[in-house]
């Protein structure tokens, strides 16, 4: 098996994180911080708005079970890409939404995801404002942060679950026929 990796930046990271942990083909995630204006910061730096950092989802994932393209498609089925630095209630700059890739993939992986954001453009009459960058740097959010919702099953979140349940079964029957 060979794993890849993507971050991924959908708003507050806690529903996000939750529901990519739930795709199968997904190895394993991380909440961190990603593209900031230094290495290391804390989520009170972050809030500051003075960082730069989007709070993002490092997602390890199986490229032969859920293959990029589907994973974007499905990622982005949990945010509105027409709004700029909010999903839901949480607001700031922190919150905006994007997909970032490691330095050694980001010629591999920027045609697939320009593919997929503009495919997704199709669907809206505002422009898409999700990034499309390399991954400048990342760092892990605080312990609290990981898994929380597993942590705190009535967190706040802005995803609705019950909502998105039809999308995670279609995508995760998709990637099991894969694994047969």
């Amino acid at each position: 098996m060979t794993v890849k990796q993507i971050y991924l930046a959908g708003g507050c990271f806690w529903g996000t994180e939750k529901f990519l942990s739930l795709l199968v083909g997904v190895e394993s995630t991380e909440v961190g911080y990603a593209n900031g204006n230094r290495e290391q910061v804390t989520y009170q730096e972050v809030c500051t708005g003075t960082t730069e950092h989007a709070e993002a989802v490092k997602v390890t994932y199986d490229p032969e079970v859920l293959p990029l393209k589907e994973l974007l498609e499905t990622f982005l089925q949990t945010i509105d890409p027409t709004i700029k630095n909010q999903q839901g209630n949480d607001k700031g700059t922190q919150y905006r939404t994007g997909i970032y890739s490691l330095p050694e993939d980001y010629e591999e992986q920027k045609e697939v995801v320009a593919q997929v954001l503009q495919e997704e453009q199709k669907k809206y009459s505002s422009p898409v404002l999700v990034e499309n960058l390399t991954l400048a740097n990342f760092c892990s959010a605080e312990e609290y942060h990981q898994k929380y919702l597993e942590k705190n099953p009535t967190g706040y979140c802005h995803l609705n679950f019950a909502d998105l349940a039809q999308v995670l079964s279609t995508q995760n029957k998709k990637s099991e026929q894969r694994v047969k």
